[in-house]
């Protein structure tokens, strides 16, 4: 039976609205298919949208997580190629951490909220549901993994590298603006904002000889003056370097969940 509760012409059903014992398999979205820039067959399209909550209420019926499994690798790969690509003066340790940003769950479940509005095309089981699986991040992000990895099934690798980059670019100019990319005091200012604390400041302090100077350099935070990162050079714009760096790993260490082992 087919429960369409308002929904517009080539749009899904909202399965997990409905009963699932009699949920039907969703209509290919033209939404959906125009905001990945791709055509994906019905039953590989309904494959990719299939949480194993549903499968399991569903005997027989396969679940993405095959999909999401290969997405998962043709992703790192655009990725990794765009990023090796657009900053050759990166070492492996910056890429490798632009890349693990770009490709988190944090990343990748806003672009299946905001680019392709996908919570509501999603089948779920009735306690997934329930729970509020159609807009939980980690499912959301599995979703754009294997959605990557039917385009890939379908068509190859050169759509599959389209759809990515359709679906990430945005995001990649975003982490190229964070962290190593960036002057590490402008980096620091920009971690501050994100994290909501005010701009930091620096406090020096000059030793030595004046033929040989010590410029030391503390960033600190707040009217309390919170000490959150020192540093030591032979000018004062060395010293806060070296200081808004080690601040700017301080304020980082809570780190980014990875998408499917978050």
């Amino acid at each position: 039976m087919s429960h369409h509760h308002g929904t517009r012409s080539g749009e899904f059903a909202t399965p997990q609205h409905t009963d699932t014992a009699s949920a039907p398999l969703p209509v290919p979205s033209g939404a959906l298919l125009e905001a990945l820039g791709t055509t994906i067959t019905p039953d590989l399209l309904v494959e990719a949208l299939t949480h194993r909550s549903f499968a399991h209420e569903h005997p027989g019926t396969a679940n993405y997580e095959r999909l999401e499994f290969l997405g998962d690798a043709v992703l790192e790969l655009v990725v990794t190629e765009t990023l090796f690509a657009a900053h050759p003066d990166m070492t492996e340790g910056q890429l490798a951490k632009m890349r693990a940003k770009a490709v988190s769950e944090e990343s990748l479940s806003a672009i299946a909220r905001n680019r392709l509005h996908a919570g509501p095309y999603i089948l779920l089981g009735r306690g997934e549901s329930d729970d509020g699986g159609a807009d939980k991040s980690s499912i959301l992000c599995d979703i754009v993994e294997a959605l990557i990895g039917a385009t890939f099934v379908e068509h190859g690798i050169e759509t599959a590298r389209e759809v990515v980059h359709r679906l990430i670019d945005d995001t990649l100019r975003e982490v190229a603006t964070e962290g190593p990319a960036l002057d590490w005091k402008t980096s620091l200012v920009v971690k501050a904002h994100e994290l909501g604390l005010e701009e930091p400041r620096y406090r020096m302090e000059v030793s030595g000889p004046e033929y040989a100077q010590v410029f030391t350099a503390r960033a600190i935070l707040g009217d309390a003056g919170t000490v959150i990162g020192t540093g030591t050079g032979s000018s004062k714009r060395k010293a806060q370097l070296a200081a808004a760096e080690a601040a700017w790993h301080a304020l980082d260490t809570g780190g980014t969940p990875v998408c499917g082992r978050g």
